[in-house]
């Protein structure tokens, strides 16, 4: 159905039409025009890293930093039972294993439960920023020193978060903060790892032959018109996070004192809002009547039919899976349309 009030929607400005027409104009529309090099260099600026590596996706962004770190058959990476499943399927791609950890309560991985998953095939830890919300990545840094790993952060849903990691990887689906309808970017300070995930992005053609390959590559490559999107995106993104800044701290008043809404912990950044409601399904069917959709959180990895494990609860990660929903959350959202859904949210707790 079409909703009044969508989960989310891109945020598109002037801007955006004008360095797409210019790409279109110009006829560079294939990966090789001058966006792509522009909006790399400016995502990697604004996060404060020396290199970046667009490409297709953000499966793609994670799978490419796994395959530049060289991870592989008999490896293991640490990943988080609460994701979003791309985040184990970049590591089963390579045909190395995720090992999971539960979630702590700020649904980001529960950093003192990493040290026990490690065995001596681990390789690399991936944390997630769920939903916007900053992992420790101090612990995390400290733990992969100790252990000699590698870190990679899954930063699709923390655009404007100043990663640490080897490298971080980002999403600019749809409905991330920054997007490009479909696409990624890896950042990195190492310009070998950059080196590797630009060559193995594009097929991995060799200087010695055209088509001579050495390794196998992949066709992520971004086009010349998503990244003109992505880098008008990444212009505005400054305002943009002031706005969605303002839209949480909305939803936060809101809905503090509602009985049946338990609000989370605060995020860095706003992707989604998320909250854990009492007789959710209810809550859901009202809401979607009313025009406004909302979605459940992700269902844990070890309930996923591929990563089936019914021998280890973890509870934490099960229980938010089955009370978590986030409401509509996207740039452009104003203050009255929010008003509306968050008395919707009060009318069906009665408050």
């Amino acid at each position: 159905m079409a909703y009044k009030y969508p989960v989310s929607q891109p945020y598109l400005t002037d801007l955006e039409p004008t360095y797409v027409n210019e790409a279109l104009r110009t006829g560079w529309i294939s990966s090789q025009g001058p966006f792509v090099p522009r909006f790399e260099q400016a995502f990697a600026e604004r996060h404060g890293r020396r290199h970046g590596v667009a490409c297709s996706s953000g499966t793609a962004a994670l799978t490419l930093a796994l395959r530049a770190l060289g991870i592989g058959p008999g490896d293991e990476v640490i990943v988080p039972e609460f994701t979003m499943i791309a985040s184990a399927w970049a590591v089963t791609y390579t045909g190395a294993t995720p090992v999971f950890v539960d979630c702590g309560d700020d649904l980001n991985i529960d950093v003192n439960a990493i040290e026990e998953r490690i065995t001596p095939r681990t390789k690399v830890i991936m944390p997630v920023h769920i939903y916007g919300r900053r992992c420790d990545m101090d612990s995390i840094m400290q733990l992969a020193y100790e252990y000699n790993l590698r870190v990679i952060e899954d930063s699709a849903e923390a655009h404007g978060v100043a990663p640490v990691a080897d490298i971080a990887c980002f999403s600019l689906f749809a409905n991330k903060i920054v997007t490009a309808g479909e696409g990624g970017v890896c950042l990195t300070d190492d310009a070998y790892l950059a080196s590797q995930m630009a060559h193995l992005r594009g097929m991995a053609f060799n200087r010695e032959h055209t088509f001579l390959h050495k390794k196998i590559g992949y066709n992520f490559r971004m086009t010349n018109l998503q990244a003109a999107l992505a880098l008008a995106q990444t212009e505005k993104l400054t305002d943009i996070l002031e706005l969605r800044e303002q839209i949480e701290a909305r939803y936060d008043a809101g809905l503090r004192d509602v009985d049946g809404v338990t609000l989370m912990p605060a995020r860095e950044v706003l992707w989604m809002y998320d909250l854990l409601a009492r007789d959710r399904g209810a809550l859901q069917a009202f809401l979607t009547a009313e025009g406004i959709e909302t979605r459940v959180f992700f269902k844990p990895m070890s309930r996923q039919p591929m990563y089936l494990d019914p021998g280890w609860p973890r509870l934490r990660a099960n229980h938010f899976a089955e009370e978590g929903l986030y409401l509509p959350t996207y740039t452009s959202l104003g203050p009255a349309d929010q008003d509306f859904i968050i008395s919707r949210v009060r009318k069906f707790y009665g408050a």
